[in-house]
This record gives structure tokens, C-alpha cells and sequence, in this order.
């Protein structure tokens, strides 16, 4: 090589062959202010360009998380820009779907929407898709089981709309902000997360656009593609409302102490135990009732798990609780926590509950508490349907803990009104019996039959112990239009059986098939009025 041009011109032969450019040195830097530079971030658009730049088209899928619950702005606020940008025949596979998003029912009359998946539904949307607006199924699954399917490509998702409570120009995001003109806070991002890394274009919509670097960062910049600034991403003040109440009713109170009996005399309540409550509030306040026996018997837990709500924060602080796992953060106080307290830590829903993740936190899980709308006598468990047939909950983490905790609870009252709770067979199968140890309604404590080592120590105890097969008391008259709680036929009157229709498939949290479930029934409900129950497909 013995001049300049021989080696410019080998420098051509090696950049052809590596298919590459070659460097010109008369490309010149960048020398702007880096601060200014950041306003300059290719990545800040509006909606309406985030929406077309990710190519959405008729027939994909977009997703949204729910950690402002029944605050949430961001799914109302796209699916109506999507409207109006013309496209439709869309999936909308939300983490969970809550009263606030009643607009989806003119997107669903209208062709926006044509299918759902989703973990929950409440509210008029769920009354709408119950009574058959939507022509596909919509799909449920558990919160681990919709980790697993985006992960593994059963939920492909075209465009993920996140919001966050702060993002940088660049994508750093997360669900509380340390600036001064924070607006929001949410706190985990833990549902949002595995749709961030999967999903083919990620959209951040947020209510404050901070200075980069924005850390700690729940989404990273490598995931994001584009960032949205809007007014309001979510009410906060609406987060910890409906299931996740703080009770203060009187039987819900006396569902919760009766569960503490249970816990601590398991076997279980011992040093470094681990700890989840779900939904509802007989559940959510076990461990309020549970913090004077932790205290007395000098025992401390090692972590509490998934939703986490004030009272475990309180624990964690009076150092009875060494580590919170937070997937969703069920009220404020807990969404400041993780913001500030470095052994408050956020996971995905793959961390917390895929059946795909070996190291998934609920498989070193002791103790789950959870609620139901019905048990039947075989101790199979349903969230999500009521007995007439109405969408009216969420499956949630619920089948996923249960499988794999040491012992999960289920308190569940054996009258709700005049509905019984306790039944012969459940109206949707979303919990396996199999999976279910110990049933805790007001008048007694039931126990799975295979776990006779629980009964034996409740009954050391002097816990007041029944069968759910028991033939339970005859109705008064007053009542006598539906069967007593074991024996009575869900959802009709006496006499009354359903006639069915339609097909569909319930599938636990490991992907296998566990329930046909898409039927159409025609009850007589109390009114006398026929009530079609939803078309679904359960995971």
C-alpha cells in the first residue's frame, strides 16, 4: 500500500464486500446545546402522526395496560383518534378493561373493534359483550397466562399504547414522575411491560415529558418508538376504587379475621413466610387484621406479592414485611412507595406469574388470599361471571397464585343478597378446584379433602370446620324462589334448567385446555326476562 489512492481504493474493495458505507470526513457534528437538542427528538409527535408512523392498519392489534384502572384516559383517548382516522377491524387486547371504557361499545357497534382479549371487564361494556354486541369471543386470560401469550406469540401485538406518568424525549418512561410538574402517578408498570418489549411499534403517551435521563426507568428507550405528550394519561385518585376497596363492611371484615385464623395457624405462618391478597375486600384486609399476630409472634415475611396496597406498605415500613413485589400498585400510597423505597420493586407479568418463567415470583409464593363470586362443592372457583349470566370481574392472578402457592385461601360469603355463593357447580370454571386448599366463608372454614394435614391443624385450632357438600338449611319463604346455596341451580329459578347454545374453550394459566364455555344462556332471571350470557373464550 504505497499512497492514498491505494488505500482509498481498498477501503472501497472492503466496504462493497461488507456491504457497507464508507465514512467521509466531511460529515459534520453535531455541536447543539444537549438540552436543546433533546426538544429536538425525532420520537415526540402527535397522536395522530405516533398512530400513522406505526403503520396501524385495518386488522391489527393494539394494546393498552390498566394501572389507572378506573381512571385510565389513554385507551378512550387512541381508540377515538383511530376512529376518526378511518381504520377498523381492530383487536384491542387490553391487560383489563374497567366502567371507564364504556366509549368501546360505539367503536365495537361502529366495526373499530372487532375482537378483545383482555383479563377483565366490568361495567356497561361488560353488560354490552354480554349480551352478545361483540361477534367473536372476547378472550380472558390470567395476567400470568397474557405475559406467557405475548411472549410466545399468541397475542401478537401490532402497537402498544402505554402511558406513563413520566417519559424523556427519548422513551424513558415509568409510572410516577420526580418532577415538578408531575400530574399522574400509577406507579408498577408491571402489566404494560411485556407488551413494551414484544409489541412491533411501542407508543408513550405521557402527562409530563421530563429532561432525559429519566431514572429509574420502567420502559426502556430501546423498546419505545414514539412519545406523545397529552393533558392527562389517568386519574390517580381513581385507582384503588370497586375490587380494590379498603372495606368497611361488617362481613367482609369478619371473612378477613377468620382468614387470619386460617393463616396463622396453617403451618405456614412461620419466620421469612411469603404473602399475596387479591381483589375484593374481605382479602384486601387480611393483612391489616394479620399485622397484631406478626407483632405478638415476633414473625416477619420475607416479601408480599402482586397488587400491593397501603396496609402491606405499612408493614414494610414497621419492618414486618422485608421486600414488596409490586406487579400493580392498588392505591396511591403504594405507587409513592415504589417511587422512593429501593426494596419496593417492580416486575412484569411474566416475572410475577408466567407459567414460562421458571423464576416467576408466585412459584416461591406461601400464602395467596383470594376472592370469588361463586365455590361450588368441588372447590372450583369463578371471578368473572355472575350467576345471571353478566360479565362482572376479573380472572386476574387468580388461577395462576392459586396453582402455585403452598396454600391458597378463598373467602367467599355463602349469600350475596339472595345469590348464593356457594353452588353445586360454578357458572364459569376459571380456578381448578384441585388448586384451591381452603375456603373460608362466615359460617366455617372448609378444606380441600386433598389437604387432610390443613385440616387436621385447623381443627387443633378449634376452627369451626365444614363441608361445602353439606345439604344446607331450607330456604325461608321469602325466599324460596331460588335453592338453598349448595344445592340451588346457578343463575335460574327453582326449576328452571338453561338452554344452551354456542361453543368456546377455558384454558388455565399453563395454556391448557380446562373449559368449554361459549354458550348463550337462556335463564329465567328474577325478572322473569331472558339473560344470554356472554360468548367467551377463557385462558
Amino acid at each position: 500500500m504505497s499512497n492514498l489512492e491505494e488505500r482509498q481504493a481498498l477501503i472501497g474493495e472492503m466496504a462493497e464486500h461488507l456491504k457497507k458505507n464508507i465514512y467521509h470526513s466531511e460529515e459534520r457534528k453535531i455541536t447543539t446545546p444537549r438540552k436543546e437538542y433533546q426538544a429536538e427528538s425525532q420520537k415526540v409527535v402527535s397522536l395522530e402522526e405516533a398512530i400513522r408512523r406505526s403503520g396501524l392498519k385495518d386488522g391489527m392489534t393494539v394494546s393498552f395496560h390498566h394501572h389507572f384502572r378506573g381512571g385510565d384516559k389513554v385507551l378512550n383517548m387512541v381508540m377515538d383518534k383511530i376512529a376518526e382516522m378511518g381504520i377498523k377491524d381492530l383487536h384491542v387486547a387490553a391487560s383489563s378493561l374497567n366502567d371507564v371504557h364504556k366509549p368501546l361499545i360505539e367503536h365495537i357497534k361502529n366495526g373499530v373493534v372487532t375482537r378483545i382479549s383482555t383479563s377483565g371487564m366490568r361495567g356497561e361494556l361488560a353488560k354490552a359483550i354480554s349480551h352478545g354486541i361483540l361477534k367473536e369471543p372476547v378472550v380472558f386470560r390470567s395476567h400470568g397466562g397474557r405475559g406467557s401469550a405475548i411472549a410466545n406469540g399468541d397475542i401478537h401485538i401490532d402497537v402498544a399504547f402505554l402511558g406513563a406518568s413520566s417519559c424523556d424525549p427519548m422513551g424513558n418512561s415509568c409510572g410516577f414522575s420526580r418532577s415538578e410538574n408531575a400530574k399522574s402517578i400509577c406507579g408498577s408498570l408491571g402489566y404494560a411491560l411485556p407488551d413494551a418489549r414484544y409489541a412491533d411499534n411501542v407508543v408513550i403517551l405521557t402527562d409530563d415529558l421530563v429532561s432525559y435521563p429519566n431514572t429509574p426507568t420502567s420502559i426502556s428507550e430501546h423498546d419505545v418508538d414514539w412519545v406523545v405528550v397529552v393533558d392527562s394519561v389517568g386519574d390517580s385518585s381513581k385507582i384503588a376504587s370497586g375490587a380494590i376497596r379498603d372495606t368497611k363492611n361488617p362481613r367482609d371484615i369478619l371473612l378477613a379475621k377468620e382468614a387470619c385464623k386460617v393463616i396463622v395457624n396453617s403451618g405456614y405462618f412461620k419466620e421469612g413466610f411469603s404473602i399475596q391478597t387479591g381483589s375484593g375486600g374481605a382479602s384486601l384486609a387480611v393483612v391489616k387484621y394479620l399485622r397484631q399476630t406478626m407483632i405478638d409472634q415476633n414473625v416477619k415475611a420475607s416479601f408480599a406479592l402482586g397488587g400491593i396496597t397501603a396496609h402491606m406498605v405499612k408493614l414494610h415500613e414497621e419492618g414486618l414485611i422485608d421486600h414488596l413485589i409490586d406487579v400493580q400498585s392498588f392505591d396511591k400510597v403504594a405507587a409513592e412507595s415504589i417511587k422512593v423505597d429501593p426494596k419496593h420493586k417492580e416486575v412484569s407479568a411474566n416475572e410475577y406469574a408466567s407459567a414460562d418463567e421458571p423464576g416467576a415470583a408466585t412459584k416461591f409464593l406461601d400464602i395467596v388470599i383470594l376472592s370469588a363470586l361463586e365455590v361450588d362443592v368441588n372447590f372450583n372457583v369463578n371471578v368473572l361471571v355472575g350467576s345471571d349470566g353478566i360479565i362482572r370481574g376479573a380472572i386476574g392472578g387468580h388461577p395462576d397464585t392459586a396453582a402455585d402457592s403452598a396454600l391458597s385461601i378463598v373467602v367467599c360469603p355463602l349469600l350475596r343478597g339472595r345469590i348464593p355463593c356457594v353452588v353445586n357447580e360454578v357458572t364459569n370454571l376459571i380456578t381448578p378446584g384441585s388448586t384451591v386448599d381452603v375456603v373460608v366463608t362466615e359460617y366455617g372454614v372448609a378444606v380441600n379433602p386433598r389437604r387432610p394435614d390443613l385440616a387436621e391443624r385447623m381443627q387443633a385450632a378449634g376452627l369451626k370446620l365444614v363441608t361445602l357438600g353439606e345439604p344446607p338449611r331450607p330456604c325461608p319463604p321469602r325466599h324460596r324462589h331460588t335453592r338453598p346455596a349448595a344445592l340451588r341451580r346457578q343463575g335460574g329459578r327453582c326449576g328452571d334448567e338453561p338452554q344452551r347454545r354456542g361453543d368456546g374453550c377455558h384454558q388455565e394459566h399453563q395454556g391448557l385446555i380446562l373449559h368449554t364455555n361459549r354458550r348463550r344462556w337462556r335463564l329465567a332471571a328474577p325478572c322473569g326476562l331472558a339473560s344470554p350470557s356472554p360468548p367467551l373464550l377463557i385462558f
